[in-house]
């Protein structure tokens, strides 16, 4: 049986233990987008009522010259008191706007705008005023600096900002509690909204991340940009040029062989965040899709951590290696039920390197684990779950060869 955990400190709910806080946040990039203008209410046209779940059409971003649209559902709790907390929901490739998605933020106590980003309405045939498509053809075709506005990332940035600004404006939502999730590419498209929009409050990507030239499933992509083009979409569009600007809590949550986005450079991508408190929760068993994306009981808890005065996820400190010892400090409000480490052979592509998970042993608030004999190189992390079923993880550590390359 485990100790039940200590309540955390104020000082350890802000901070995270395992990525030390710089003392204010990196300027911000803004890129091309003009974000005063973006944080305006748009213009809105509201469908009626069905169960939870209200259709809305607002204002995008001009388009080949011509003004646009956006669709999204909007959903709301019927009943609660006060002004309630809000989250914006990206979707991601293949995807629209996803009533059930809404819904279920609703069905949390929330309001919630889940937003079409691929130009098309409820119905899912492209509007006659809707924005880019959302197909690869979209996302990487040879763009000049002055065309960069006419580029899908530009459309969908500008659309999930502008879906913040209509949450905002709602009389029944509290606009100092906003926060935002994505998946997959609404998780790449979260990384860069959360470094733009300082009024968030709270944030999740799923899946999505940025140096996607550097690795990712895109690379046959920016092969056919070519080295120029590639650089120039990076400098636009890649999450790592925004990332710096985070200053709200975010939790990163992503499965170790994704087919789209590795750990490599999921890794630089949650090391870029240094002004604000980062929570992993990495884990071997996370499939990739929407359902999936949106169902770990982790972001609904983390949002309540911080929008709702909930229990906040474990908290994992730093992981310490000495000879074939790996531990890790944790503080928890809730009692952990369960510790694991899981590793790889460091070698081949993320995507198909095989994982195992072996229990760890857990004594007052720390993890130990013994590394495997082989193995070499070997790649590994650390994981806690709390009697929620809710887990986090430590960075992973490469040791052997492969730690030096």
């Amino acid at each position: 049986m485990l100790k039940k955990s200590v309540v955390l400190s104020f000082a350890a709910l802000v901070f995270s233990l395992a990525f030390p806080l710089s003392t204010r946040a990196a300027e911000r990039v803004t890129g091309p987008w003009d974000l005063a203008k973006l944080k305006q209410k748009p213009a809105a046209t509201w469908g009626e009522r069905k169960g939870l779940v209200q259709e809305v059409f607002y204002e995008g971003e001009p388009f080949g010259g011509k003004p646009t649209r956006v669709f999204a559902y909007y959903a709301r709790p019927d009943s609660g008191e006060g002004k309630l907390p809000a989250m914006v929901c990206v979707h991601g490739g293949g995807g629209k706007a996803f009533a059930e998605w809404a819904t279920l933020w609703a069905q949390r106590g929330y309001a919630a705008l889940a937003m079409d980003l691929a130009g098309v309405g409820p119905d899912g045939k492209r509007l006659a005023d809707g924005g880019p498509g959302q197909g690869d053809t979209e996302k990487f075709r040879v763009f000049t600096d002055a065309e960069a506005k006419e580029m899908w990332t530009y459309h969908a940035v500008a659309a999930v900002i502008r879906g913040h600004s209509l949450l905002a404006s709602r009389p029944e939502v509290d606009a100092a509690r906003i926060g935002i999730t994505g998946i997959s590419w609404g998780g790449y498209l979260t990384c860069i909204v959360s470094g733009l929009d300082d009024r968030l409050k709270v944030s999740v990507p799923v899946y999505g991340c940025g140096f996607l030239s550097e690795n990712s499933a895109w690379l046959g992509q920016f092969a056919k940009l070519g080295p120029e083009q590639s650089a120039r979409w990076g400098k636009f569009f890649d999450p790592s040029v925004y990332l710096p600007g985070v200053s709200c809590p975010i939790l990163f949550l992503n499965g170790t062989t994704d087919f789209a986005y590795p750990l490599d450079s999921y890794q630089k991508c949650y090391r870029l965040v240094t002004a604000a408190p980062v929570t992993l929760g990495i884990t071997p068993t996370l499939r990739h899709s929407h359902p999936a994306g949106w169902a770990p009981i982790e972001i609904g808890l983390f949002a309540d951590s911080v929008l709702r005065d909930g229990a906040p996820l474990p908290r994992l400190g730093a992981m310490q290696t000495t000879g074939e010892t790996v531990s890790a400090n944790f503080e928890a409000t809730v009692p952990v039920t369960k510790a694991q480490l899981h590793f790889a052979k460091a070698e081949g592509v993320w995507q198909k390197r095989s994982w195992t998970s072996v229990d760890a042993m857990v004594e007052g608030q720390k993890i130990t684990a013994k590394l495997p004999a082989a193995p070499r190189p070997i790649v590994y992390f650390l994981t806690v779950t709390d009697d929620r079923r809710a887990t986090v993880s430590t960075p992973h550590v490469l040791l052997g060869e492969a730690a030096a390359k």
